[in-house]
């Protein structure tokens, strides 16, 4: 290829565009650099901020994962009628034209062990295995009739938090962070805690930024070692060093932008700048010893080591620092029932113990600090599980397969009423009886009071706008639980 065409190749849309005296590209550069505002709406992609933005109930979101989803029959879906058919042949009608993940054959009913009461002046039914969630009740809305289209982890939980069942969609914190931006230019705008030995199926694209601009994906923020890979410094560079170093190479993206206008190059400058920035405060916003006795005997943290407890109150640290969307995971609740390490007698007890304090200390310390009105909490899983035992391979242990059809989730803070049930699953908890929810309705309502327009909160690619909730041409919004 000779000079002139290696010349002509480089001229691109973007690179034309970042010529004029009033180019995107420079236009975006002097405002992502400016000290008033950090990684702001104004990226060289993005449409006018106006179109999509309207008055906020929440500043920020925590998004509580139980990672393999928990069995809403022994949370909070309580059904008599089940507990009576308990070990009774399944009703064909519930197996006609349906398939499982993996229950073969002709199913029993599975009614839950566990006893459930009504809390609080708003009656809200609850298991005996949240003694201390229980005395929320009334701050906590309980969306009884969720359901999905997927059945499978990954897909069911790509499609909740990206939109899409497929990899390659934009995360809804990548979402909320490109529409609002950060209260704090030296912290990330969205992070993401895990508690548990692995990744959620999903992999690190739930918190994606997709064909959105990278600097708006999650940062995984680890509760041992360094909080963030490489984020501090090398053997024998010292902070003065590794400002030289960052000038320098401020200075060569710089003049790539000029030449090639790419956004990416414009991405990368306000990550090293970030990254230096995170250097000091990083480290402090996750010190937990700075918190007092009290604090950590209401979450029940477990020192050094990493637990869902020491999570929430990172949450809520991150909360009171600005940070926009903090996304938790928990892994463990995949419960099948083919061993004592998945069954509902043994782990769901097990698994209860680990959340209930913490859960209900989240609550409690954002409501106490004055920050639960602009901080929505949601509690959620992928999909449900069945109302029969699974039984595979003839297992003894008692187990529930996937179940998209129906599902229980929790929303409390920024904008919801609380000490409510919203809709209801028919007397065995198979089907959706009343108010049948979506995940779309669950993302336009999370983006409404973050003060985000769902069907206008769009960016255009591969010549469609892509949106987090789709091609919707409908209203999906919650209205019946929104303070």
């Amino acid at each position: 290829m000779d000079l002139k065409h290696k010349r002509l190749q480089a001229i691109t849309r973007r690179h034309f565009l970042g010529k004029g005296s009033t180019g995107i590209g420079a236009l975006a550069l002097s405002s992502m650099l400016s000290d008033s505002h950090n990684v702001s709406a104004n990226s060289p992609s993005q449409p006018d901020a106006t179109k999509f933005r309207m008055p906020a109930k929440a500043k920020s979101v925590i998004f509580l994962h139980m990672a393999g989803s928990p069995p809403q029959q022994e949370f909070f879906d309580y059904k008599p009628e089940l507990v009576k058919r308990n070990m009774q042949p399944c009703p064909d009608s519930f197996l006609k034209g349906r398939g499982f993940a993996f229950i073969k054959g002709h199913p029993k009913m599975l009614g839950t062990p566990y006893q459930f009461k009504q809390y609080g002046e708003s009656g809200t039914w609850m298991s005996e295995l949240l003694p201390h969630f229980q005395k929320v009740a009334d701050d906590v809305t309980v969306i009884k009739s969720m359901h999905t289209d997927q059945f499978n982890h990954a897909p069911a939980q790509l499609f909740l938090y990206t939109g899409t069942p497929r990899f390659g969609g934009a995360s809804m914190g990548s979402w909320i962070t490109y529409g609002l931006g950060s209260e704090n230019k030296n912290l990330p705008g969205f992070m993401v805690l895990l508690s548990g030995p692995s990744d959620p199926s999903g992999g690190k694209s739930l918190w994606g930024s997709g064909f959105l601009p990278s600097i708006f994906q999650g940062v995984q923020c680890r509760t041992t070692g360094d909080p963030i890979l490489y984020v501090t410094n090398p053997k024998g560079i010292n902070r003065e060093v590794r400002r030289r170093s960052l000038d320098a190479l401020k200075s060569l993206n710089e003049f790539e932008l000029k030449q090639f206008g790419n956004p990416e190059t414009l991405t990368r400058i306000n990550q090293y700048e970030l990254a230096f920035r995170m250097q000091m405060s990083v480290p402090e916003a996750v010190d937990l010893s700075s918190e007092t006795k009290q604090t950590h005997e209401l979450y029940g943290t477990t020192g050094d080591a990493p637990s869902f407890a020491n999570n929430c109150l990172l949450a809520r640290r991150m909360v009171e620092r600005g940070v926009r969307f903090i996304q938790l995971f928990d892994y463990g609740w995949d419960m099948h029932g083919t061993g004592a390490g998945n069954d509902l007698i043994t782990a769901v007890p097990r698994k209860a113990k680990e959340i209930d304090r913490p859960l209900y200390a989240l609550i409690t310390d954002l409501k106490q600090r004055g920050l639960l009105d602009e901080t929505l909490v949601v509690w959620s899983g992928e999909f449900g599980r069945t109302s029969m035992n699974e039984e595979r391979n003839g297992s003894k242990f008692l187990g529930r397969d996937h179940h998209p059809h129906c599902y229980s989730i929790w929303m409390a803070g920024g904008g919801i009423k609380g000490g409510m049930s919203y809709g209801a699953t028919d007397e065995l908890g198979y089907f959706i009886a009343e108010k049948k929810t979506s995940v779309r309705d669950l993302q336009t309502t999370i983006l409404h009071l973050t003060g985000l327009k769902s069907r206008k909160l769009k960016v255009p690619y591969q010549g469609l706008d892509q949106r987090l909730i789709g091609p919707a041409d409908e209203d999906h919004l919650l209205k019946e639980i929104l303070a």
